[in-house]
């Protein structure tokens, strides 16, 4: 398909400076060329712009979103750990007793807690605003899709006339949505997704979750925190699916004993309404279930946010709905890279900056004609949930080493038998780690627990340096504190190592 630019003006040609690009960008009727454009503003698609200026590089950013800043900062991380923490001091007041304490709930006040969110997420979102807008960028607010593989069409979300630019390299970071499922009933009964339960004033007293992911357990919690009924509906037979089934049996034992109902391994037949509320058929084993709530919560995860992009027309290909891409972040189109959840294994920011780093240093390799040859290392890949107990992982898993044919030695070590998590109270869970059969070296960890996406942290750093479990366990830990408890399955891995 031709590009409608000839190879020197793709490869070589010589920009207006960016004071010049700033003026033409506030008249769309001219084509305008840059070195890199990003479509998507969040925090792959910013890291990947921020990147690509620091190279020298002329950069554009299309967004069309009705706030900038991106989906962690609006409706994912942010206001989720916002609302979360209220649901922590929660449920710290209902076990008062426990600790000698006279103190009772007086139950929440859901606008308050909102208000405090959307404050604290004004301010979040006010700092990225100004980063995408402080003259580093032109920044283009509309919807942007290929024309071909090296020209946008970008229609203003103010309504004015489209109009086309032209980049010699591209970085795809729209992010995701959310994966509705079509449900028989689902749609005329209603539904909210998490983008509701984040900004609501007002929480119904009853809910079904459906899902059983990280934002399906997370939002149980918040809402069993708000002192809501909540059933959790998972249609696979474990939560957290990919991850050790031990951990879905502790979050599973620790949910129903707060009064959560968990149902895994079941199928929804349809849904319905009932005198004005949400009814929910589904098989629950070799059993025939329903449940009748005030509001359904879908959390049946997201999908990848490639809808109008066109991106047949950049011969851009897709894999099971993500943009199908290298370890070096390029797309089946060289020159188009991708960053964040609308490509990656896992959909969390870190990896999306990440991404988006090295897609924007390997554009400016390309265009200055040199190798391709950044690759996204993911073997400190890093995982959260930031239910009650937390669930944090990093590096290989069990299964992932056994079909890679990686010998390996493994040890786990509860948090009931632990001085410190006993004095705290949270004795729910464990911690297990995984070396190299033959080398020692740690491949992995798995955190079930208090404070486990802080705890993990420590295992990511000792793996960073490709640390042995012979090494950890010369480092000290202080007594007492959560810490120490991964020196006991790094004792029994070293053992085991030891021994064969």
């Amino acid at each position: 398909m031709s590009t409608g630019l000839d190879e020197d003006e793709i490869l070589g040609a010589k920009y207006a400076p960016f004071s010049q690009r700033k003026n033409m960008s506030s008249d769309p009727s001219q084509s305008h060329h840059f070195d890199f454009i990003v479509i998507g503003g969040g925090s792959g698609g910013y890291a990947a712009a921020r990147t690509a200026h620091a190279l020298g590089l002329s950069v554009a950013v299309v967004d069309g979103a009705e706030e900038l800043a991106g989906r962690c900062i609006l409706r994912g991380c942010m206001p989720s750990k916002t609302l979360i923490e209220s649901a922590d001091r929660n449920l710290s007041i209902r076990r008062a007793s426990e600790f000698g304490l006279k103190a009772q709930s007086q139950g929440a006040d859901i606008r308050a807690i909102r208000d405090r969110k959307r404050t604290l997420i004004a301010d979040f979102a006010s700092y990225r605003q100004q980063q995408l807008e402080d003259g580093r960028f032109t920044l283009y607010r509309g919807y942007a899709s290929f024309i071909d593989s090296h020209t946008l069409e970008v229609v203003p979300r103010d309504g004015s006339a489209s109009f086309q630019v032209k980049g010699k390299t591209f970085c795809v970071a729209t992010g995701s949505v959310a994966n509705v499922p079509p449900l028989p009933g689902l749609a005329e009964a209603g539904y909210w997704t998490s983008d509701d339960i984040l900004d609501t004033d007002n929480l119904p007293e009853t809910f079904a979750v459906l899902g059983g992911g990280a934002i399906a357990l997370e939002m149980a919690h918040y809402l069993d925190g708000m002192d809501r009924k909540v059933t959790l509906i998972q249609r696979s037979q474990q939560f957290l699916t990919g991850l050790d089934p031990e951990s879905s049996q502790v979050i599973e034992e620790a949910y129903t004993q707060r009064g959560i109902t968990c149902h895994l391994g079941t199928n929804i037949h349809r849904v319905s309404t009932v005198n004005g509320r949400k009814h929910i058929e589904y098989r629950h084993g070799e059993k025939e279930c329903s449940v009748t709530v005030d509001q359904i919560l879908v959390a049946m995860g997201r999908g990848p946010a490639t809808d109008g992009l066109n991106l047949e027309a950049a011969n851009v290909s897709l894999t099971k709905k993500k943009i199908a891409i290298q370890p070096t972040m390029q797309s089946t189109q060289p020159h188009i890279f991708a960053a964040g959840d609308v490509c990656s294994p896992l959909d969390v920011v870190h990896v999306a900056i990440q991404q988006g780093e090295v897609a924007a240093r390997n554009a400016h390799r390309l265009i200055q004609g040199q190798a391709v040859d950044e690759m996204v290392d993911y073997r400190l890949l890093l995982f959260g949930v930031f239910s009650h107990p937390q669930v944090a992982a990093v590096g290989a898993g069990e299964e992932e080493l056994k079909k890679a044919g990686t010998p390996f030695v493994t040890a786990s070590y509860p948090f009931n038998d632990h001085g410190k998590s006993m004095c705290m109270g949270e004795t729910e869970g464990f911690v297990k780690m995984i070396a190299h059969q033959k080398t020692g070296e740690i491949l992995g960890a798995l955190c079930v627990g208090p404070h486990a996406t802080d705890l993990i942290h420590e295992v990511v750093v000792a793996m960073h340096y490709r640390s042995r479990v012979q090494d950890f366990l010369a480092i000290p830990h202080y007594h007492p504190t959560l810490s120490e408890i991964w020196t006991y399955p790094a004792e029994e891995c070293a053992e085991q190592l030891a021994t064969n």
